[in-house]
This record gives structure tokens, sequence and C-alpha cells, in this order.
């Protein structure tokens, strides 16, 4: 499939949306400008003061002097940037590739995407009707280059061109250099040599050309002739495993989205399953009418393309989709995939475990509502020292490197970190026989240990610990221990550091 671009001009894109935030100045003359060289330079120019003879690089003293009644607004060096950003991320409902080209265009990767809306022309008139309710004056292109592109959107004479697959060269023959994002000097050059159009030039040959305009020169004709492949940057990384669902009418009812959920995850998992893989997180986004995007994420415990289970994750996030006027576009990607194991479907002779399918989805299913959070696995750690001795791990099908200990008792709760404790022992090498903790007396019935745990010199330096397992007169039990030898000058060298079931 031949590759297609389409490029987005914005003719008075700061001064189109001054007056979609103030109305009034519809009708007013007014520019942008900012400090330049001890003056003010005109940086932007509305509609209205364009038809009264200003222009850009102006000063607004002059400015003020030729058009009477002028307003001028300071302006701000990233405002073109983030205004491109937001208006790239809307137009993203219409391909998933857009590419800002600063400081006043959009480029977006069409290939693929127009049949959704009939042809070429309906898809471009759509997205430049749609722009203009909006409040932004735009001419648009499509052709097989972005150069091509880019040149007849900003100096073709009609709002919407398109121009056919391989006939983007005869296209940019009438247009002048400038269509070729030239810089400034360049452009002056071939002025004074009488170049008023590419087909002026373009017979003459590479290397008078390459002595002449220099290398760059060269690399922006080729890549207008598609010569050269040019290389956007992507405002979104396309994930590999994305589905889209345009609607022909927007979506506003429940039923309709959880449609739209179902006819996406039966092609998206369609392709994981041919790849044998499945997805750990996907993502949901719903384009509305309005231009807001609405957004909801599901997780799994392990790599799962099952539709079903998918869709009933999902059914518990519908009731936090808000499509109000409308829902027009529905993207459905899976950002995080693994390889996934054919389920077997004959009957277990026994207890499978973790490998339980059901399992699985019962903890999907809990971590949808409770979040993922909520749920916990840990396994054991090669370290002694208690709190390296465990490692979290969040999927399922981590196997375990060594076996969890049994020799010696561990508490059901560790701490985080140990806390200090208050202790009173008959003979300072003693186990204690009374403990304060958060304000509360333990009397001490039972204790077992020490357990001395040294420390792991290759990692941290400091003192042993020796463990004791105790029980209170209420039948608790705790795991308290003393941090090095004892001395007489030291005070709060006990700590408590678990909780027995």
């Amino acid at each position: 499939m031949a590759r297609r671009f389409a490029a987005i001009w914005f003719s008075h894109l700061t001064t189109d949306w001054m007056v979609i935030r103030k109305p009034e100045l519809k009708a007013v003359p007014f520019v942008f400008a900012l400090p330049d060289r001890g003056r003010m330079s005109v940086t932007a120019v509305s509609k209205v003061a364009a038809a009264e003879g200003i222009a850009l690089g102006m000063g607004a003293a002059d400015a003020k002097a030729i058009c009477t009644g002028l307003q001028v607004f300071d302006d701000k060096p990233e405002r073109a940037a983030k205004l491109l950003k937001g208006l790239g991320e809307w137009c993203i409902r219409y391909s998933p590739i857009v590419a800002t080209h600063l400081p006043d265009g959009l480029i977006l990767d069409i290939t693929g995407c127009t049949h959704l809306w009939g042809t070429e022309h309906d898809y471009l008139k759509d997205l430049v009707s749609r722009l203009k309710g909006k409040g932004y004056e735009t001419r648009a292109a499509i052709a097989d280059t972005i150069g091509a592109a880019w040149g007849v959107s900003h100096f073709g004479r009609q709002q919407i061109t398109i121009i056919d697959t391989s006939a983007h060269i005869s296209a940019l023959l009438p247009l002048p250099p400038a269509a070729l994002r030239l810089e400034e000097p360049v452009l002056q050059r071939l002025k004074k040599l009488g170049f008023y159009q590419i087909k002026d030039f373009i017979k003459i040959s590479r290397s008078a050309l390459r002595r002449r305009f220099g290398e760059a020169f060269l690399l922006r004709l080729s890549q207008a002739m598609g010569q050269e492949e040019e290389v956007i940057k992507p405002l979104q990384i396309a994930v590999p495993f994305q589905e889209r669902l345009p609607c022909l009418e927007p979506i506003r009812t429940k039923k309709g989205i959880e449609i739209a959920i179902r006819r996406l995850l039966e092609a998206l998992c369609q392709r994981l399953c041919k790849e044998g893989k499945g997805l750990r997180t996907a993502k949901l986004t719903g384009y509305r009418m309005d231009g807001h995007i609405e957004q909801v994420e599901i997780g799994t415990n392990k790599a799962a393309n099952q539709i079903e289970h998918l869709f009933k994750l999902f059914e518990l996030k519908i009731a936090s989709i808000t499509p109000a006027l409308g829902i027009e576009l529905f993207v459905l990607e899976a950002p995080e995939v693994e390889d996934s194991e054919p389920v077997q479907e004959a009957l277990w002779a026994g207890s499978p475990g973790l490998d339980d399918q059901e399992l699985t989805e019962l903890l999907d299913r809990l971590a949808g509502k409770l979040g993922a959070k909520s749920i916990h696995r840990y396994l054991p750690d090669k370290h002694f020292w208690p709190e390296r001795s465990v490692k979290h791990e969040t999927s399922l099908q981590a196997k375990t490197a060594i076996s969890w200990q049994t020799s010696k008792p561990r508490p059901v709760q560790l701490l985080p970190r140990p806390e200090p404790v208050f202790v009173a022992a008959p003979i300072p090498d003693y186990p204690p026989i009374v403990f304060r903790y958060k304000d509360k007396v333990h009397a001490i019935k039972k204790t077992d240990g020490p357990e001395r745990i040294e420390r792991e010199w290759w990692m941290d330096e400091g003192e042993h610990r020796d463990y004791y397992i105790v029980e209170d007169e209420d039948g608790q039990r705790f795991w308290l221990f003393r941090l090095g030898h004892y001395s007489g000058d030291k005070t709060n060298d006990w700590f408590l550091h678990g909780f027995f079931a």
C-alpha cells in the first residue's frame, strides 16, 4: 500500500485561538508581539489585521501607525507549540500517527485510514470542517510525501487539495521555492537568480545545485519528490496491538459502549491468539464529540486473550465512562503483552494451583473492583536479612528460585521498618518479661529464642540482631529483637518487627 500523508496549515493559529477565547475580537484588528532587539516585533496577525496590511516581523509601533485601533497582545514563545500539541492529540481520532510541524502545521500519516470515511476528499473535508467548527481557519492537502502535502497546503489555491497517487511531482512544479521548506538565505539566493518556481531549477544537475545551495537544499527537494524518506516524530507512539472502531453515529448508551468493547476485543484477541500472546494491561479510549477523551484501563495477573473474561473486566469500568454528546471513535490498545501458553480445556485430575484459569479470572475481577494494589503475591528471596528475605511479585507465572524457609518460624505480617519498643528484662541478656508498644503494655508469658541474624556485610554495615518470639497474656505473638550486644549506656535498642497469626 502506497503511503499517504495529510498536511494541515493553520494560517492564523494563535489569533484564531484568541478569538475563540474572546469572541468580541472577531471583527477587531489585533496582533501578538514579542520583544526583539529593543522593540516589540509582530509574531502573529489576525485575519482582520492582515487585511489592513499588517505583516509578520513588523514593529508593533509601525503596525499601530498603519492601522488605527490595532490592539497588541503579549505573545508567549511556547504558545504555538502547546496549541499544536493539543490539536494534534485531537486529530488522533483521524490517524494514530500525528506530528506537529512548527510553527503552524500538523502532519498526519493517513495510510489505510481514509476508507473509514469513504474517500480521501470526504476524509479531509470532515477534518477541515470540524476544525472550522472549533474556530480555526485551515488549508489542507493530501499527497504521497510530506513535503508535497506541506507545500500544496501552504501555497495551493484551494482549501482542500487531493494530489493523486504518483502525481506529487507535477503538483510541486508550479509552486514557489518556499514550498520546499527552505531557509530564508537560500530563498533570497534563488530569487536573485530568477528561480521563482520549482520547475525553473528542477532539471539542473544535483552537483550544481549542491555547490550553489548546499546539502540541506537537496535534502528538502528529495524529500518532497519522494526520493528521500522523511521521518516524523508522532505525538503518541502507536502501540503494536491496537484496534480502532469509528462510529457512524455517536454512541451515548451503555449498550452501545458494550457492543463497541466486544467488537474491539474480538479483533484484538484474534490477533493476540495468532501470535501466541496475551495482554497484561489494556486501555480503552473514547473520543467524544465535544473533544474530550474518556479512558479506562484494566490489568490481568497473567497474559490473557479470552474475550469473555476481558469483557467482564471492562464491564466493571463502563459506569465511569461519560459519553456526554456521544463517542465517535473507540480505540483499544494493549501496551503490555506477554507470551501466552495455550489453556488446556480438559478437566484437571488434581488441583492446578496458580495455573487455574478460574483463579486468575477471579483475581482479575477483584483487582478491577478493589484496585490492583489490594492483591499481593510474595516469593522468597536469596537473603537472610528479614527485610530482604521476601520480594513482591506481580505475575502469577513467576517461579521461585528457592523454597520458603520452614525450619524457623517467621511472622505472617512483617513491618516495613522495625519500630522501637520499651522492654524490661530481669537480666540484660535475658528475654524480655514486659514491653510497651504504642502506649500499651504487654506482659510476656512465653518466649522462644534468641535467634541471631547477622547483617549482610557486603550490602550494608551495622550490628547483628537477636530475635525472640514472645506471647503475651492475651495470646498475641510478636517478633522482637535486640540490636547488637547489650551495653549499659544504650537505650531503645529493642524493636518490634512483626506479628504472628
